[in-house]
C-alpha cells in the first residue's frame, strides 16, 4: 500500500477495502477489536473459530493491515502485540459482516 496519503477520499476508501479484502485480515480485525494480541494468539483464536492460518502467512496479513495504517505494534517482551490503530477500523468490518448476512431483495 502506498504511505502517501491523496485528497481523494473516494482513493482512500478503496485502498483501505482492498487492505480489507481477504477473510483472514477481516477475522484477525475482529479479533483484534477485542483487544491487543500476539501472532500466536491471533494464530490460535482464528484456528479455533475454523480459520487454521500458519503463522508466516497471518504474519503478512498482519504486514498488510499495518502498512494500511489499519493496525498498530507495540513490543511486549520479545514479542509484538497488534492492535487496532483507532475503533473505527472495527466498526468498518463488523458493519460489513452484518450486512452481507442481511437478506437483500
Amino acid at each position: 500500500m502506498p504511505e502517501t496519503k491523496t485528497t481523494d477520499p473516494l482513493v482512500g476508501a478503496v485502498d483501505l477495502l482492498k487492505a480489507l479484502a481477504s477473510a483472514i485480515r477481516l477475522a484477525t480485525v475482529v479479533e483484534l477489536g477485542e483487544g491487543p494480541r500476539c501472532v500466536h494468539e491471533l494464530q490460535t483464536s482464528l484456528g479455533a473459530s475454523g480459520r487454521s492460518v500458519s503463522q508466516p502467512l497471518l504474519s503478512q496479513h498482519l504486514k498488510v493491515l499495518r502498512e494500511a495504517g489499519l493496525v498498530t505494534t507495540t513490543r511486549r517482551g520479545t514479542e509484538i502485540t497488534y492492535q487496532l490503530a483507532d475503533a473505527h477500523v472495527g466498526h468498518i468490518v463488523n458493519d460489513a459482516i452484518r450486512h452481507s448476512q442481511e437478506e437483500h431483495p
